[in-house]
């Protein structure tokens, strides 16, 4: 996973298995439970954040890549995401599904602060 650089807001999510049966027994076609409005997964890898405006600088010994800040993402890897399937945008990798959405599709993280 480690080939994959995410830029920006962006979020690298595996996807929960879904549950195709419901609370009352009956099994649901996968496509049914694909199309649900928000989708959980694992965070895998977080951009470097919101990019900040470089200030006005006459410091031209400076390296240009001290000028390019970034606003970090609350996301962490191995956070659980609750997102809006909508903003997803799927991949498929060596036979596995991925999401990439943006940070701002998420709706909650669950982090368990024991790991």
């Amino acid at each position: 996973m480690r080939k994959f650089v995410l830029v920006g807001d962006k979020v690298l999510i595996q996807p929960k298995a879904f549950s195709d049966q419901t609370k009352s027994g009956l099994y649901l076609p996968q496509t049914v439970v694909e199309k649900e409005p928000i989708h959980s997964g694992y965070v895998l890898q977080v951009g470097p954040g919101y990019a900040i405006p470089a200030m006005e600088e006459n410091d031209s010994w400076k390296p240009e890549e001290e000028r390019l800040r970034y606003i970090p993402l609350q996301a962490k890897e191995g956070d659980v995401a609750l997102f809006l399937a909508r903003n997803a945008f799927e991949v498929l990798y060596e036979g596995e599904k991925y999401m990439i959405i943006p940070h701002s599709s998420i709706l909650m993280l669950v982090r368990d602060e024991d790991l």
